[in-house]
Order: structure tokens, then sequence, then C-alpha cells
């Protein structure tokens, strides 16, 4: 793939024609003891494993269902605990920008630039994270069909930012219902670029709690097989070591638990598909 190699400059002993790349981490950041747990679980897996690792979280979530409901630790005190993460553990991150004025702020420290589902429309606001020069995770919005995508990219490649990762996150069914349609994978390939498939957001279901969204992370593991199995080039998943008590997005989150086994079938299908 002709676009992949800015991944070296994280990864230089990897190979992302066959290697599996992980984005992972908590919805939102909470208590830096919690947020720092994971992700030193996270790096010892994937150094165990041998596979190419992206530390997630987000220190503000703009899109919370309800004004109740927690956001993150904000700008400021989330950048200074990703940084932390960051330089301690010596492993990217990556994480959400919601609006312009975060921009600047945020490409100091982050390595990815993730552009949310919902925004994902928005030229200017497009524009000027692509500018920064920083790789950018695009997620592709729950209405979007796959080859809208292509226009996107174009948005980005104008700023003459050419380090994108594509994000396949399901597609909206009706009310409070998300499906995956896998032909997306090898037709958002097509544009050259490197495929995500996010496997908690996708058995999500926005707003199924009332005040909050639900999910059904027990299928979560099945997606991610079939989506690796289409060509994907790396699986974004959110894990917590208590989903049932995580602040943000439990019910769709995986137990950290969880991951050994199926992160090794994962990487079996790869090799496999490859």
């Amino acid at each position: 793939m002709k676009h992949i190699e800015f991944l070296n400059s994280f990864f230089p002993h990897s190979s992302f024609d066959t290697d599996l790349l992980l984005i992972a981490g908590p919805c939102v950041i909470e208590e830096e003891s919690v947020t720092q747990h994971i992700a030193e679980f996270l790096k010892q897996l994937t150094h165990d494993l041998g596979i190419p690792f992206v530390f997630k979280a987000s220190y503000d979530k703009a899109n919370r269902t309800s004004i109740t409901a927690y956001r993150g630790p904000g700008l400021h005190d989330g950048l200074l605990i990703l940084d932390s993460i960051k330089n301690r553990l010596n492993i990217p991150v990556i994480s959400d920008v919601h609006s312009s004025d975060q921009i600047a702020d945020a490409a100091r420290v982050l390595d990815i630039i993730q552009i949310p589902a919902f925004l994902c429309r928005q030229t200017d606001f497009i524009l000027e994270v692509s500018r920064t020069g920083k790789p950018v995770n695009i997620k592709k919005g729950q209405f979007l069909a796959p080859w809208d995508l292509k226009h996107v990219v174009e948005k980005i490649k104008s700023a003459g930012n050419d380090r994108i990762l594509l994000t396949e996150r399901g597609t909206m069914f009706g009310y409070n219902n998300l499906v995956v349609d896998f032909r997306g994978i090898p037709i958002m390939k097509q544009y050259g670029y490197p495929v995500i498939f996010d496997a908690t957001h996708s058995v999500q279901l926005p707003g199924g709690a009332g005040d909050a969204s639900g999910g059904q992370r027990e299928f979560a593991p099945y997606l991610a097989r079939a989506a690796v199995a289409a060509g994907a080039n790396g699986i974004f998943m959110e894990v917590h070591s208590d989903p049932d008590h995580a602040l943000c997005d439990g019910p769709n989150s995986l137990h950290l638990t969880d991951l050994p086994d199926l992160l090794t079938q994962l990487i079996s299908i790869r090799k496999l598909v490859r």
C-alpha cells in the first residue's frame, strides 16, 4: 500500500503490509492512575505479541448523549496526561479533536489527530487539522457510504497532507442501532490508505440507554475477526479494566482480560489473509 510508509516513523520494526495495527485504550481519560494502568497493560501485551500499538483516549468527549455525562478532564489536563503516558511508555498517542481552537495545542502532543465521525463532513475543520501535518485518522460518519469517504480523503490531500488513516465504525440502521457492511473495507482500501476497523463503536447502541449509549460488547470479537478477514490493516478498540464501571462507553468496551486471546486470533487471521 503506497501511503502506509508514514507509520514506519512510529514503528520502524514493523511491516504494515503484514502486521496488524492496534489502536486501543479507554473511551475517555478517567483518573490518571486508571488511564496509565490501561496503557501499561496494552504496551506490554502488544510488545509480547509483536504488533504495533497506538494508545487512544479522549481528553474531552464533546458528543455525549446527556449534558450530565462525564466528558473527561478537558484539553489542558487531558493533554498533560497523554503527554506523560507517551513519554513514560514511549508509545504514540491519538485523541479526537472537536473544535478548531483545540487543534494547535493537541498537535503539540498527539502523534495522530482523530476527526470524529460526526465531524467528517466539516470541510474547514478537516482542512485546519490537515494543515498541522500530523497524521489524520478520519472516522467514517455513521451516515456516510464507504465511497463517500473518497471526498474526505481529497479534502485532506488538498491541504498538503498525505498521512491518512480511514476508520470504519458502523452505519446507522434505524434508531439506536448500527450495522457494519464489510464491503466497505475493500472499497475504502482502493483509495490507497490504511483502513482501520473500530470494533467496539460498531457494537454501540447510540442513545440506546435513554440518557446514554448502550452497547453489545459480546459481539465486538466477531466483528473484529470478520474485519481482519476482509483486509483491515488495523483494529480500533475501546478497552477498560472495569468496563461495567467505565465513565464512558462501558457497554461496548472490552475488558483487558479479553484481549490476549482475541489479538492472538486476529494476528493469525491477518497472516492467513496476507
